[in-house]
């Protein structure tokens, strides 16, 4: 494509239309001599509907590993051998010691994940308790990852105050076999489903580099957006040893980039988030990232560490754009500038010791 290519698929972003999927496959495919162009053509429509602000999350394994589910991808899985810590549900000081973390970095939401197949109702319990006292003592939006999920389940959180419930598609429905067998895409789509009837924001998205086609990077995004899904996390498979997919590859920085531009392209004013293997696969092409992706995690992962937050304020300065508060506006005090010299990553632990932090990829 050419540079006026480019700017009349943003164009047509803008406009509300569907990109085909021949432009679809364009994007994904187009030539590295054409990348900045693309960059440049995805940031008009992001810069159209977010600014220069970047919305931070921060990510809290609160139960890790012990999961029945046969997920290829994933480090805690029943199928997995990887060398990851396993502890039941964090005690709620150990959870609000990290939303006070997460508050302290600026982290506009606290996403709080456990590990398994769907909540049992002690666990559930404990979920909610931390919930009701996180907001009672934080401005933080609280986001929650906890498997499938039923109406009653997703009635109860919004009662009591989670704002988003993050339940990733992960794939194309035609892929879906290839990465697990233990439940399916009608089942992740259902509970996206319920959390929309118990009108809590939709956060979903997917897991690039599972040996899926471009066309599965497509159908994914045309599901999103037919499911109105307005956050969209973007992860980039990192191969844990110990796990089915270890031995794949097939990422690299300018793909990861242009996966980013499609999706941006595809769900013009959703947030969407780079998420797992930013700093794996981007590299140190990380910054330009932020062109097509208006929101990052910021610290360490589920059972994989991330950048130190200090380097992610510094990124996001250096990029001239700047931090968006809970409630989306820009950040009137400190801002990344002053963050960056000054932070460095340390969140509790199971145990409560000051460490990188423990859970899924």
């Amino acid at each position: 494509m050419t540079v006026t290519s480019w700017n009349a698929l943003a164009d047509a972003a803008l406009a509300g239309q569907v990109l085909d999927r021949d432009a679809a496959r364009a994007v994904l495919t187009a030539p590295d001599a054409e990348l900045l162009e693309q960059l440049a053509a995805a940031y008009r429509v992001r810069r159209h509907h977010w600014g220069n602000r970047v919305r931070l999350h921060f990510l809290l394994n609160a139960q890790s590993g012990l999961c029945p589910e046969d997920c290829n991808y994933c480090s805690q899985s029943k199928v997995s051998t990887a060398d990851i810590e396993q502890y039941p549900m964090l005690a709620q000081e150990r959870i609000l010691a990290a939303a006070g973390r997460a508050s302290d970095l600026k982290a506009g939401t606290f996403c709080l994940v456990i590990s398994g197949r769907a909540p049992g109702e002690r666990v559930f319990e404990k979920v909610l308790d931390a919930v009701r006292e996180i907001r009672a003592r934080h401005s933080l939006k609280i986001c929650v990852c906890l498997g499938l999920l039923s109406e009653d389940h997703t009635r109860r959180l919004a009662e009591a105050g989670v704002e988003t419930v993050n339940h990733n598609l992960n794939t194309s429905e035609r892929h879906y076999d290839a990465i697990c067998t233990t439940h399916t895409f009608a089942d992740r789509v259902a509970t996206v489903r319920n959390v929309q009837a118990a009108s809590i924001k939709t956060c979903s998205g997917g897991i690039v580099g599972m040996g899926e086609s471009d066309d599965d990077i497509i159908d994914l995004a045309l599901t999103l957006r037919e499911m109105d899904v307005r956050s969209v996390p973007v992860n980039f498979l990192i191969p844990i040893p110990g796990t089915p997919l270890e031995m794949t590859q097939q990422l690299d920085p300018r793909r990861c980039l242009r996966v980013l531009s499609l999706f941006r392209f595809m769900l013009p004013s959703q947030e969407i988030r780079i998420a797992g293997g930013r700093e794996v696969h981007l590299r140190s092409l990380q910054p330009l990232g932020l062109y097509p992706a208006n929101s990052m995690f910021v610290g360490d992962y589920l059972t994989t560490p991330g950048q130190a937050p200090g380097a992610d304020f510094a990124m996001i300065r250096d990029m001239g754009f700047v931090l968006e508060t809970p409630d989306g506006a820009p950040w009137d005090g400190d801002s990344a500038d002053a963050l960056a010299p000054t932070l460095s990553w340390a969140q509790p632990d199971a145990t409560g010791v000051t460490g990188p932090s423990v859970g899924r990829s």
